[in-house]
């Protein structure tokens, strides 16, 4: 992963400035320990990665946006070298955005079943 930061910054960077207008979302800070939080910190915890969810659909929309105009940008003609590299770029910045996202959510879940399963025991 290290190696290839570098290798992704310098491809935004080599791609100009329309690479600027997609805003990559921030995850929420923390998930509550299911053993410890009250309903209150689980319902905003919830609320915080549904709105991270939008965020990142937003963000998913931008660069594919950002891909299919960087592809016909006017009418420039692209070898198939450039578009296969811009091809993987957008691929490579959507799988990490959608691995980024189902970690969050699997975290949250199993921090929702813990918090479930702690007060089924005590009702």
């Amino acid at each position: 992963m290290k190696a290839l930061a570098p290798a992704l910054l310098l491809a935004a960077l080599a791609a100009g400035p329309v690479q600027a207008a997609c805003s990559y979302p921030k995850a929420p800070e923390s998930i509550p320990d299911g053993n410890t939080a009250t309903t209150e910190q689980m319902v905003a915890a919830k609320k915080a990665v549904e709105s991270y969810n939008k965020e990142m659909e937003s963000y998913l929309s931008c660069i594919k946006l950002e891909y299919d105009g960087a592809i016909t940008k006017d009418g420039e003609k692209l070898s198939e070298a450039r578009k296969k590299e811009l091809e993987h770029m957008q691929v490579q910045k959507h799988n990490a955005a959608i691995d980024e996202l189902e970690a969050v959510a699997a975290r949250l879940n199993e921090q929702i079943r813990v918090f479930k399963a702690k007060n089924a025991k005590k009702g």
